[in-house]
């Protein structure tokens, strides 16, 4: 079922193979290399850092932040995650679906712990929500779809703030520095990022049938047409369900904006718990300038992240020691603390999963005896 058809979620049977959760993020390899990393990383940034010349006295700044801001910034995290969870469950939960609003924080937390392991922008995540949602009977198509859509309608917000934000300072709209590199640069890059998924919305969501007449002339394009058409094809369905839920907005356009404003609050709530916060206009370019860093092979972007951030805050013009204190207290906040509670919904969604599994199984089993057949040896 295409996410653009029906709302009912068709019972996929069980087979002997079903699919296993991607256990390449638990491997032992993976999981000591994320570790070993994570310590470096840790190392450098809150003990190595604070002791070079011109930081140490500013990093002892810490200990006299302001306790009611850092209590916003934590308040302002959790409303973050109800944010995410409710796009969640709008966009990539149809009606008739087993995944309630509880298992719907399993999948987002879970996925939220795969990409502290996995880089290039959250592919850890992506994994294991497509594994979750397909467990839960969906068909692969309307996996596919729904997931774009969910990234469509979230990264749609960060592409058009980008470019909001950087031509406003540029030309003098908002009030702060304008440097064309951050400014006009990530404009760009957001313009063009819209421009290509209008470009692929255009691609038919039929095209492997328009294209099998074509396949019936020649072996290798039997072969190849319905592999190099499939991805195009799910790309426009999952780009057109995206443009219908835009049309008719509910709460996972409230749940888009809130988990990327919520964020921002976090970063201007450590800002105001060490000093004073630079312009909004300011602040949320800087904060989306510097999450490009995660398409950097960094697990998590951890210290691309961090860098990106404070470099631009600093071409700003902001204090590089509030900077650097404020962006840290920061990725405390909205990394390093749900990752506890990611970890732990990952296992708790393995136990979801293996639930569903058992329903499904006693639905085959005691669907023949309803009719009055008997059951298969």
């Amino acid at each position: 079922m295409s996410a653009s058809g029906a709302s009912e979620v068709p019972q996929q049977p069980a087979t002997g193979h079903p699919e296993e959760m991607p256990r390449v993020h638990v491997t032992r390899r993976r999981a000591l290399l994320f570790a070993a990393f994570v310590v470096a990383a840790l190392a450098f940034l809150y003990v190595v850092l604070p002791q070079l010349g011109g930081v140490q006295h500013t990093w002892q700044r810490i200990n006299n932040g302001d306790a009611w801001w850092l209590a916003v910034a934590g308040v302002m995290e959790v409303l973050s995650i109800v944010g995410y969870i409710a796009m969640f469950q709008g966009v990539a939960v149809p009606e008739g679906s087993p995944i309630t609003w509880r298992e719907s924080y399993q999948i987002t937390m879970a996925g939220l712990a795969a990409t502290r392991v996995f880089a290039a922008g959250g592919a850890g995540g992506v994994a294991v929500t497509a594994w979750a949602l397909r467990r839960s009977g969906m068909a692969r198509r309307e996996v596919a779809e729904r997931m774009v859509a969910f990234l469509v309608l979230m990264y749609g917000v960060y592409m058009l703030a980008m470019i909001v934000c950087g031509v406003g300072l540029y030309v003098g709209l908002f009030p702060g520095a304008a440097p064309f590199a951050i400014t006009i640069g990530p404009a760009i890059f957001g313009a063009l990022v819209i421009l290509l998924v209008t470009a692929i919305a255009f691609v038919p969501e039929d095209l492997e049938q328009r294209l099998r007449p074509l396949s019936r002339r020649n072996r290798l394009l039997q072969r190849w047409i319905p592999r190099l058409a499939t991805v195009p094809a799910r790309l426009s369905g999952g780009i057109h369900f995206a443009w219908r839920k835009l049309r008719n907005p509910d709460v996972a356009m409230f749940g888009s904006i809130a988990w990327w404003g919520y964020n921002i609050a976090v970063l201007y709530a450590a800002f105001r718990a060490f000093g004073q916060a630079p312009p909004l206009a300011v602040l949320i370019q800087a904060y989306f300038v510097g999450l490009l860093a995660n398409l950097l092979p960094l697990p998590g972007g951890i210290g691309g992240v961090d860098g990106g951030m404070i470099g631009a805050l600093v071409a700003f013009g902001v204090s590089g020691s509030l900077a650097l204190i404020a962006v840290l207290t920061y990725r405390f906040f909205a990394f390093w603390l749900p990752t506890i509670p990611g970890a732990i919904a990952y296992f708790q969604l393995r136990r979801t999963v293996h639930r569903w599994q058992g329903e499904t199984d006693e639905r085959r089993v005691a669907a023949p005896r309803v009719s009055g057949e008997e059951v298969p040896a």
